[in-house]
């Protein structure tokens, strides 16, 4: 018996389950790293973290402070991006506009990842009128676009941050819940799903320790692949006047207010345009990178 423990040891088999874990997560970072694009979206999203925590140390001004003397000057060396029509550094407010932009990403994702998780878990588990009076009421979400059920829901909750997330956070959900009760379908006839059922677990003992764990990987990467989506619809919404309020600097409305100066004064609209352009492709291909990583089905 110690001979065949000690084989198995030099074979690189896993001592406990916290060596287990670690194996994986060095497996997951080893074909993660070898992607160079997905390390390219990683440092996107690390930079967009590090520019949210550290813009008012990292801005050269003030992003609300207002110099008429100074208004639509182009890029140059004591404004690195320009000047708005009042102004405003626009470096300094694409910088702050960063910490509105991880904050409704963040928010989104912790508000309607679990919410979607624990219902399409239920959901799959329990099956009959339950399963399919869920799956009916996520059909009619995902029936419509994404901007046009945020619109909707921010005109009736009003114009706001809060309400705009909250609006994301709705019309979200229902995708998560079909990646979770199409994970559960085939995970609750798993043997060890059933073993676990004849000694006496119960029903939500068995989804939460045993269905929703397999189900993370495929959340991660969907949630991952979708805050592209979530920035360009809190742009979206910033943009009419629905998300932000001024003097926000959030980069939807930061496009709308340098709309009509697009084609004279073209770095108004165009820098936070670029910020949203290289937001979203680092999250698409983060995203990408750890569907390969960790969903090999794909």
């Amino acid at each position: 018996m110690k001979i065949a423990r000690d084989a198995s040891h030099a074979a690189g088999a896993p001592s406990s389950r916290g060596h287990a874990k670690l194996a994986r997560f060095s497996l997951f970072w080893r074909l993660l790293s070898r992607n160079v694009m997905a390390m390219v979206g990683l440092g996107v999203v690390i930079l967009l973290a590090i520019v949210a925590l550290l813009g008012p140390t990292l801005s050269p001004h003030d992003p609300y402070a207002q110099d008429l003397a100074v208004r639509l000057m182009p890029p140059n060396m004591s404004y690195w991006l320009g000047t708005d029509e009042l102004g405003r550094d626009i470096f300094s407010r694409v910088l702050h506009g960063a910490r509105i932009t991880l904050s409704i990403v963040v928010l989104v994702a912790v508000i309607a990842a679990p919410f979607g998780l624990i219902l399409g878990c239920v959901s799959g588990y329990r099956g009959g009128w339950f399963d399919l009076a869920i799956m009916r009421i996520t059909d009619i979400f995902l029936a419509f676009p994404r901007l046009i059920l945020a619109l909707a829901f921010v005109a009736a909750l009003g114009p706001g941050i809060e309400n705009a997330v909250i609006a994301i956070a709705l019309t979200s959900w229902p995708v998560y819940a079909r990646i979770a009760r199409a994970e559960t379908l085939v995970v609750r006839s798993a043997n060890y799903v059933s073993a676990a059922r004849l000694q006496g677990a119960s029903s939500w003992r068995l989804i939460r320790r045993y269905v929703m764990p397999m189900c993370v990987n495929s959340m991660v990467v969907r949630v991952t692949l979708d805050m592209a989506g979530v920035i360009l619809t809190a742009a979206g919404l910033g943009f009419l006047g629905l998300g932000a309020k001024p003097p926000s600097p959030e980069w939807g409305a930061m496009i709308a207010n340098g709309r009509q100066y697009l084609f004279d004064q073209w770095w108004l609209a165009t820098m936070p345009g670029l910020a949203i352009l290289l937001v979203s492709l680092g999250f698409n291909l983060l995203g990408d990178g750890l569907r390969d990583a960790l969903d090999p089905r794909g």
